[in-house]
This record gives structure tokens, C-alpha cells and sequence, in this order.
């Protein structure tokens, strides 16, 4: 990962807000023999006694799930909106262009779940992303016990322990305040993907 110490969030509950924010992530892993394998997933954050975990789903007999069983040792990566930053847009314009992006590493171990700690991650899984609605027909408890019967061995969840956290926010903080406000402007202008990374650069600056 990029280390530089002005492009790292020093506060942990500005990591974490992050990770819940942006909880699809690239898990990848290899198997014994060095193969990589990854895959996409969407996970719950949980710290739990001083401890922090993910928890997701994957599909069974994939190449993942295999190597997973394999070797436990994961790499998840949380990423956020990115984007072109041109050193046209500094004050001193005497210098390469850049990229700003935000991403967390979470390294750990990965574990299988039982039977019963699936039903119950799922349950809490499709009401946190139904935004807590119980009356929503797509919740575990609501679906028909004939799909659930159906889908539900076709999965398997996953818990990660974390073991190693690591983050990167280059938001140009290296920059003066007339290129930080500048470099804002440009990027809202732009829209889209740019607008998005200057909110993160109004909300870093904040902390």
C-alpha cells in the first residue's frame, strides 16, 4: 500500500465510517501454490470486543471458496470514489499531475459459518441493506421457506477477523489552501466520480 504519513486518516472512526460507506469489496486471497484468486462481495463491519470482523457470503465449489478452504489468509480492500488531479489546478503548476483515491486494506484470516450462523447473518444482512424495513418481501424472514430451502445451500458465509488494518486518504493534502480550494472547484465542476471525491475532500478536511 502507498505510505505516506500526510495521506493516512488518523482517526479510526473516520476509517470505519468509510468501510460501512463502501462495503463492496475486493476480497482476494491464493491458494498454497501461489495461484491468486479474488472476488466482490458486499460485508457487514462489526467490532466486537476490541476487535474488528467482516462478515459476507460466497458461492459454493467456486475457485474462491476453494482456495479459501485451502488458505485461510485473506486480503479485503475497501475503495471509495477516485479521479484525475491536474497540476494545472496548483499554484505552482511545476510539477506531474496526480490521482486521489481512498482505500482501506483489511488483512486477516477467514472462517466458515455453520449452518445457523448463515440463517442469522442473512437475516441481519438483508434487513441492514433494506434500510431496516421488516415489512420488505425480499428479508430473510419473509422470503418462502421453499426458495430459502432452495438457494440457501448454494452459499456459504464467511467471517474475517482482522488482523492488519491499513489506509490510504490522498485527498492533496500535500497541497497549499489556494490549490486545496481550487482543485474543489474543478472537480465539482467535473462531476460525477471528481464531485465525489471533492466531498471527500471536504469531509476529511474536516476531521
Amino acid at each position: 500500500m502507498y505510505h505516506f504519513s500526510h495521506f493516512k486518516a488518523k482517526d479510526h472512526q473516520e476509517v470505519m465510517e468509510f468501510m460501512n460507506e463502501h462495503p463492496f469489496i475486493f476480497l482476494t486471497g491464493s491458494t498454497k501454490e501461489g495461484k491468486p484468486v479474488a472476488t466482490q462481495i458486499p460485508v457487514i463491519v462489526e467490532e466486537r470486543d476490541g476487535e474488528l470482523y467482516l462478515q459476507g457470503h460466497i458461492m459454493r465449489k467456486t475457485d474462491h471458496h476453494k482456495c479459501f478452504e485451502e488458505n485461510e489468509n485473506v486480503l479485503a480492500v475497501f475503495t471509495g470514489p477516485s479521479c484525475y488531479v491536474s497540476a494545472s489546478w496548483y499554484s505552482d503548476q511545476s510539477m506531474g499531475s496526480t490521482w486521489n483515491y481512498v482505500s482501506v486494506q483489511a488483512e486477516g484470516k477467514i472462517r466458515f459459518m455453520s449452518v445457523e450462523e448463515l440463517f442469522s447473518f442473512m437475516k441481519k444482512f438483508t434487513l441492514k441493506f433494506e434500510g431496516g424495513n421488516t415489512a420488505s418481501k425480499t428479508i430473510v424472514d419473509n422470503l418462502a421457506p421453499s426458495y430459502l430451502d432452495k438457494m440457501m445451500p448454494a452459499i456459504v458465509g464467511i467471517e474475517i477477523k482482522v488482523e492488519r488494518l491499513e489506509n490510504v486518504f490522498k485527498l492533496s493534502q500535500n497541497r497549499d489552501e489556494a490549490s486545496l480550494s481550487n482543485i474543489r472547484q474543478r472537480l465539482e465542476a467535473i462531476g460525477g466520480e471528481s464531485a465525489m471525491v471533492a466531498a471527500e475532500m471536504k469531509k476529511h478536511a474536516g476531521r
